[in-house]
């Protein structure tokens, strides 16, 4: 049997983290077990669903590095097939016709409150002639519930999960408008896809015990479901834009690396031992549902900042210049040319170890690219007084005879001056930093005028003696 594994997200909006560990849990298991990851956009509802809502799916999962393995399949282009196992279920009395108005409808619900049941569906068409109905009487579609006994399911998250089939309602399948239902559409289109695992949040549980009653109907094989509990804010309520980025693209725009959130994602709520840094072919190799728990998972943003700085030590140079480039570039006081992106690539080794993400790696860099006169930050203005104005001077003087402008020989001329002047390396490295950067923070000051270069450390420094 080959493993097939779908992920299914409804093109209604952005890509919620929840539905993104969902994506990534589909995706490791059927690598795990050499099989297939599929995509089905689920679009049939066509005054929600847009293009937009499709590309921002289809980009996040790109951005995630999580690629099916076939075109996605999209509902809304399957309709036909839904109809056709519908009329199937009708003919073969597994299915009836149901012509209650809606009005019927809302007073039986009132009625089952007042009586202290379920406001559901009463079953009243389920053994009616369906010849006592008005002519023309629009109907809908609803399937046979079973009325006794109980329904299993072995969840490989959550154990044997027990319901009882008084609890099932004849749900509807096929509306009066002879559109399916996503109930009915799900089911049909996971077996004509030959999912073998459904893999998806808890909140579906429900879901499953309905759509079971499809495949039961239609003597289909049932593929294994492993329902995930959902995640929820740091305080352990739903998930929400007040606890911080909650979507894909959101976490994507703050700055944080694709295998970080990834790593992330997987940590929450699935371990393997001590293990929290993994990369993508460790997730694979070790990923399984045995893993998974089953209580509510809290983000921690704090652990998720510190699994992106991990990753961003570990990123190339070339890329991690690239990806804040397009930061930059939304900057209006900045030059990026060819020569200012070769000082950034050369001051990453340092910069990257001083930021959490993107964001403010891009912030960090800002430096390198801007154009004189910089701006300052008021700590760094303050730095630049008088006094050390004239001992900015003087260094300028020693830096300009430095034959070879390494960070070896910087680092000695820098302590040598120090020393000279009877100062602390600190009074003289500050308010070069300032003079240079605008601000009081940088890399090492020796890697910050080497990346800078001879030539463009003595004009900042010009600009401030001669200002």
């Amino acid at each position: 049997m080959t493993v097939r594994t779908r992920f299914a997200p409804s093109p209604t909006g952005l890509l919620h983290i929840g539905n993104a560990r969902a994506a990534l849990f589909n995706y490791l298991y059927a690598k795990h077990y050499h099989g297939e990851f599929l995509l089905r956009i689920e679009d049939t509802d066509r005054e929600r669903s847009t293009q937009q809502a499709v590309d921002v799916i289809l980009d996040g999962l790109a951005w995630m590095g999580l690629i099916p393995d076939k075109p996605p399949v999209y509902q809304s282009t399957r309709i036909k097939r839904h109809q056709e196992i519908a009329l199937h279920l009708l003919e073969t009395g597994k299915a009836y016709k149901c012509f209650c108005t809606p009005e019927e409808l809302a007073e039986m619900r009132t009625k089952a409150k007042v009586e202290g049941k379920p406001p559901r569906y009463n079953g009243y068409w389920r053994d009616r002639d369906p010849s006592e109905a008005p002519p023309n009487t629009p109907y809908t579609i609803r399937i046979k519930a079973p009325r006794e006994g109980k329904t299993i399911i072995h969840d490989l998250v959550q154990g044997d999960v027990t319901v009882g089939n008084i609890e099932l309602d004849d749900m509807i399948i096929l509306r009066a408008d002879s559109t399916p239902t996503y109930q009915h559409a799900v089911v049909c289109d996971d077996h004509d896809m030959n999912i073998t695992h459904v893999i998806r949040g808890d909140d579906h549980l429900t879901n499953s015990f309905r759509q079971l009653m499809i495949y039961h109907a239609m003597g289909w094989e049932i593929p294994q479901f492993a329902h995930l509990p959902l995640i929820h804010g740091p305080d352990g309520a739903k998930l929400s834009k007040r606890h911080g980025a909650s979507s894909v693209m959101e976490f994507r725009d703050e700055g944080y690396l694709p295998e970080a959130l990834c790593n992330y994602l997987l940590r929450l709520g699935w371990g393997h031992g001590d293990d929290e840094i993994l990369s993508r072919e460790e997730q694979i190799k070790l990923f399984d549902l045995d893993g998974v728990g089953r209580s509510p998972s809290r983000m921690d943003y704090t652990k998720l900042n510190h699994i992106n700085a991990y990753w961003l030590r570990q990123a190339d140079s070339k890329r991690l210049c690239k990806k804040i480039l397009s930061r930059l570039n939304k900057r209006n006081n900045l030059k990026l040319d060819e020569q200012n992106q070769q000082k950034i690539l050369k001051l990453m080794p340092s910069l990257k170890e001083r930021a959490k993400n993107l964001n403010e790696l891009a912030e960090n860099a800002a430096f390198l690219c801007m154009t004189i006169p910089l701006n300052f930050t008021d700590k760094a203005q303050k730095l630049l007084n008088d006094g050390n104005r004239i001992l900015l001077k003087k260094l300028a003087i020693e830096l300009n005879k430095l034959p070879n402008f390494t960070k070896d020989s910087i680092n000695h001329c820098l302590h040598e001056f120090a020393q000279k002047e009877k100062l602390k390396l600190g009074k003289v490295a500050q308010p070069l930093r300032a003079a240079i950067t605008g601000n009081t923070i940088s890399p090492g000051i020796d890697d910050t005028l080497f990346a800078l270069g001879k030539n463009e450390v003595l004009a900042r420094l010009g600009a401030i003696i001669n200002g």
